[in-house]
């Protein structure tokens, strides 16, 4: 059983950046970020008082609100571009902006579950090709085309979901 003081020092020392990695996800959008931080924390309260603290507190949170964030991206549909006013390589290309995140975490949620963690890994939580493949027990050469091909699925995902002029898609 997990005391109240175990559950305060776990939140104080989480918080922070268990908000930073939801923010990255929502882009600007402030209120799904509080929102979702504060539904991970609810479903760790109560998971937490029955099951205990996971091992890695931070990884467990991180990993029910990226959940979250999927689900919450899945049900909704992404925000409609003009593709000839974007372009995905370009510098206007920015996560921070709301409809940039809507458009690249509907897409990261459609793809497989590895796919979609492999390009955050080295994406938003900036993660050598070396480091992700010490991690998953591949060679570097395997990362790379797991990430090339992800990125090439994810692209054509997005690229999909865009408004070409003239209202069609």
């Amino acid at each position: 059983m997990i005391t109240e003081n175990e559950l305060v020092t776990v939140y104080r020392g989480t918080i922070e950046p268990l908000y930073a990695f939801v923010a990255c996800r929502a882009g600007s959008d402030r209120e799904l970020a509080e929102d979702t931080v504060q539904e991970t924390y609810m479903r760790a309260l109560s998971h937490w008082r029955t099951k205990g603290l996971p091992d890695v507190p931070l990884a467990w949170l991180k990993t029910v609100a990226r959940n979250l964030l999927i689900s919450h991206y899945r049900k909704t549909s992404p925000v409609r571009f003009d593709e000839a006013n974007m372009d995905i390589h370009g510098d206007d290309w920015n996560i921070e902006k709301r409809e940039t995140a809507s458009l690249l975490y509907s897409g990261l949620s459609r793809l497989k579950k590895n796919d979609s963690r492999l390009i955050e890994a080295f994406y938003f939580d900036g993660k050598s090709v070396r480091e992700i493949a010490d991690e998953r027990g591949l060679s570097e050469r395997a990362v790379e085309g797991r990430l090339r091909r992800a990125r090439q699925k994810l692209e054509k995902y997005m690229r999909r979901s865009m408004v070409v002029e003239g209202g069609s898609k």
